[in-house]
């Protein structure tokens, strides 16, 4: 049981916070039951687990764990006080691991006839990337490209936030430049959403492969995208308001798109 806040491990799992120490080791954090759910179900490999049983809010933590013990994962048992510190959520729920880091390239993006993707340029709130990647994965996304990226993906609230959906959707990290050739390659029509369009979002059709192309949450798309798409929507805006959140905003675009694929289907 580790108790003293000075532990070696407990400053170790305070620096990992920090996007610099995650890249020196090339790790990152995953707490909470739901989120290592889902890594485990997605075969992420999972290096160390600490847990406070005490601070456990159901009856299925003791089989996660075994299951993680099974799969190679050190276990460390620490209390209530070393937990608070080193645990990066309001209210923690007793299990924090450290993982590797996974990458994937361009050209390992799934590729099929009818392919469904979301590209994400210079977005800076990882509370909206994670929730983007949530929706990604519920409205079928097969894969997310992150351009010119602002923040990582492997940021504590990038994980939180997207429920272990970081797990499930795959992400690959690339230029604008690289990111636009790609999906040109694989004849991947590109559609940006720009309030100087008259096509609304609901009345073109979606169904075809696609890539749907959002912005920074301060200044929209850059002008190589809008000058790129091959189509152009808005979404409606009836107050004065002249934009949505980045998150709400992608919401809207990936289920108008999976609702055309469904009614077709």
């Amino acid at each position: 049981m580790i108790t003293s806040l000075q532990n070696n491990r407990i400053k170790r799992l305070v620096k990992l916070r920090s996007r610099r120490q995650r890249d020196i080791e090339n790790v990152f954090l995953i707490e909470g039951y739901r989120s290592l759910k889902r890594a485990l179900e997605n075969n992420i490999n999972i290096a160390e687990l600490y847990f406070c049983q005490e601070m456990f809010l159901g009856k299925n933590e003791d089989a996660l764990i075994e299951e993680l013990r099974k799969r190679g994962a050190e276990i460390f048992p620490i209390n209530n006080s070393a937990f608070k510190k080193c645990a990066y959520r309001d209210r923690p729920e007793g299990l924090l691991a450290v993982a590797p880091q996974f990458h994937t390239s361009l050209e390992q993006l799934p590729t099929k006839k009818n392919p469904f993707f979301i590209v994400a340029e210079s977005i800076e709130k990882p509370g909206n990337l994670g929730t983007m990647l949530r929706t990604a994965d519920g409205a079928g996304v097969d894969g997310l490209i992150l351009c010119d990226k602002c923040t990582d993906i492997f940021n504590p609230n990038v994980v939180r936030a997207s429920t272990g959906a970081l797990f499930s959707v795959p992400i690959a990290e690339a230029s604008s430049e690289d990111a636009l050739s790609w999906l040109k390659k694989n004849n991947v029509s590109v559609l940006s959403a720009t309030p100087h369009t008259d096509n609304i979002y609901t009345e073109v059709d979606l169904n075809r492969p696609l890539a749907v192309i959002v912005g920074t949450e301060q200044h929209g798309l850059s002008q190589r995208w809008l000058d790129t798409a091959d189509i152009q929507v808005k979404i409606p805006m009836k107050g004065k308001m002249d934009s949505l959140n980045v998150s709400v905003a992608t919401a809207l675009l990936l289920y108008e798109v999976l609702r055309q694929r469904e009614s077709i289907l």
